[in-house]
């Protein structure tokens, strides 16, 4: 949810915004009205309140033919208070509705336009060069005994899977791999519930433009996350923080689901695009002046991870139309699919500002004591998806995959053999 106080103060960079997302400007010019109406709606019964209390106190004192003149208007008072608070009511509902449409602001800096318009900041490490015809992950994964789509889609329907053998060790030794960097890193490592209130999803910005990926349980009215961002967002909810002991971080290994409406015909071969799957997610608490430096530091933990899985990637600046609505600005970092002769994201850190904390009432007490909201950011460690880049960059002639050597004492193994 968006500052109304920055509205009033800047309506354009609010309007500017809208249009780097390419979204309509025209709603800034609603949500002024609404705020000007609704203020003036709360001016009007405050003032009224206030009469109100003075006849009352008047009418005690006041005796005969006055009494009952001092009566007749507090009974008038009483009915146009009510219908001054009614108006009040229903006018900032209507506006906190609308504001619940509303994306975060655009940091400053980050490029416009759509999901194409990205910008490539750095590329780091050397691609492999085969010289044999290299396997994509699935053909590997089968190869290896790791991965079984065919029995996921029999048991799950498509787009679920089976790690198994060397692929569940792979996984866990990776994601226990980026806990461990992340508890070293000062980060409170947590488990967190897969299963959320409307109220959290809806806080954290999940239940607008991206709902259909949702899965929701209607009977229980609960949603399945597709993110551990959600519940260690809402974690402080409705909570007001010691400002002294900003920042707290904390590490969340989840699984997550997505239904991924929208992507018939994608991704359909292995577990690129799938419905579930495992993270370990980063998510900071800080000070909102500190919220840039904050994304830089996520950022450098995602490349030091990156690093000892020994992977070439690149860092994009992703465009403000393909943000999500809470970001103000992501940075996703895409690593190389030989299989497809292309990057594929693996990561992505966004800043949100104090956009999620506005929506679940986290805030913090500043050094004189005020009340302020905190700025929230989060930033993925390591997910399943990792498994189809590292197997593939990793593989070596005869379909065996030599393990990084980081990775090797959380997996067990240096060598991922096929099996026979």
């Amino acid at each position: 949810m968006i500052d109304l106080r920055t509205l009033r103060e800047d309506p354009d960079r609010l309007r500017a915004s809208q249009r780097a997302r390419g979204e309509d400007d025209s709603v800034v010019d609603t949500l002024l009205d609404l705020d000007e109406r609704r203020r003036g709606a709360l001016s009007r019964f405050e003032t009224l309140r206030a009469e109100q209390k003075t006849v009352g106190k008047s009418v005690s004192r006041a005796s005969g033919e006055e009494k009952a003149t001092l009566l007749e208007r507090a009974k008038d008072l009483s009915s146009q208070v009510k219908s001054a608070e009614a108006e009040a009511e229903r006018l900032g509902a209507e506006l906190d509705e609308l504001l619940y449409t509303v994306p975060n602001l655009v940091e400053e800096g980050a490029p416009a336009g759509g999901e194409d318009d990205y910008v490539v900041l750095e590329e780091i490490g050397e691609k492999p060069s085969f010289d044999f015809e290299p396997k994509d992950h699935l053909a590997l994964g089968e190869l290896l005994g790791a991965i079984d789509m065919e029995r996921g889609a029999k048991v799950s329907g498509s787009r679920f899977f089976f790690l198994k053998g060397a692929g569940a060790r792979l996984q866990l030794g990776l994601l226990n791999m980026a806990m461990q960097q992340a508890i070293e890193a000062g980060f409170i490592p947590m488990i967190t519930p897969v299963l959320v209130k409307p109220e959290s999803m809806k806080g954290t910005g999940f239940l607008g433009a991206h709902a259909s990926e949702v899965y929701h349980l209607p009977d229980d009215d609960l949603f399945l996350v597709g993110t551990s961002e959600v519940p260690m967002a809402a974690y402080h909810g409705d909570e007001i923080l010691d400002g002294s002991a900003l920042p707290h971080r904390y590490a969340g290994w989840s699984s997550c689901f997505r239904r991924e409406a929208g992507s018939y015909g994608k991704d359909t071969r292995g577990i690129i695009r799938v419905h579930q799957f495992d993270k370990v997610e980063m998510f900071s608490y800080v000070r909102p002046e500190e919220a840039h430096a904050e994304h830089l530091r996520l950022l450098d933990w995602e490349k030091e991870m990156l690093a000892k899985v020994e992977l070439p990637y690149r860092v994009i600046d992703t465009a403000a139309g393909d943000l999500g609505s809470s970001a103000a600005r992501k940075f996703d970092c895409e690593a190389w699919v030989p299989s497809q002769g292309r990057y594929r994201e693996l990561t992505s850190t966004s800043n949100c500002t104090d956009f999620q904390a506005r929506r679940l009432g986290v805030r913090f007490r500043d050094s004189g004591g005020k009340p302020q909201h905190v700025a929230t950011l989060n930033g993925t460690l390591a997910t399943t998806r990792w498994i189809v880049a590292i197997l593939e960059n990793h593989q070596q002639a005869d379909g065996s995959v030599v393990l990084p050597k980081a990775l090797r004492p959380y997996v067990g193994l240096d060598v991922l053999e096929p099996v026979k």
